[in-house]
């Protein structure tokens, strides 16, 4: 018995029905109105200059980092606590991190901006380095489009950050 299949499979998938560019810019205009206006936390983003910093060839670390001049970023800031540890002999010590959550889309389009690890910026009166990024959030569950930029920071020590 030969039997003809009507249905066909198409070439390719269809685009997704409601994430359209019209509907990324508007989950861009939203977020920004929210994060500038109504939560409208603050930040002093200080990026490494990568011209001008001199990066170990293997390890890829610098012992000295050049800043390019200071950006102001609207962001969402959590912050984590303040950990105290038990160092053994030499006594306690107290870490304060945050995390803080950048709108990806108004970093790199927008401010021209790109977070990296090893980046310092400041957050009230004290400075704060990144040491994890990750981008969690998605538009609309599709997997390339990434909307934040979540960058987890340790309170800088004393010495290790020269805002001058």
């Amino acid at each position: 018995m030969s039997v003809k299949n009507k249905w066909n499979q198409p070439a390719q998938a269809p685009p997704p029905m409601f994430a359209g560019q019209k509907e990324k810019n508007l989950v861009k205009q939203v977020n920004d109105e929210l994060i500038e206006r109504v939560i409208g936390q603050t930040i002093v983003y200080y990026p490494i200059d990568i011209e001008r910093t001199n990066f170990h060839d293997l390890y890829g670390e610098a012992v000295t980092k050049t800043f390019l001049p200071p950006v102001r970023v609207f962001a969402l800031v959590e912050f984590d606590g303040i950990e105290t540890k038990f160092l053994g002999n030499v006594g306690l010590d107290k870490d304060a991190t945050i995390t803080v959550h950048f709108h990806k889309r108004r970093l790199t389009e927008d401010q021209d901006l790109f977070v990296r690890e090893g980046d310092f910026l400041l957050y009230g009166d004290i400075f704060y380095e990144i040491h994890t990024l990750g981008e969690p959030t998605r538009i609309f569950g599709q997997i390339d489009d990434r909307m934040e930029i979540s960058a987890k920071c340790k309170r800088a020590r004393k010495g290790v950050f020269d805002a001058t």
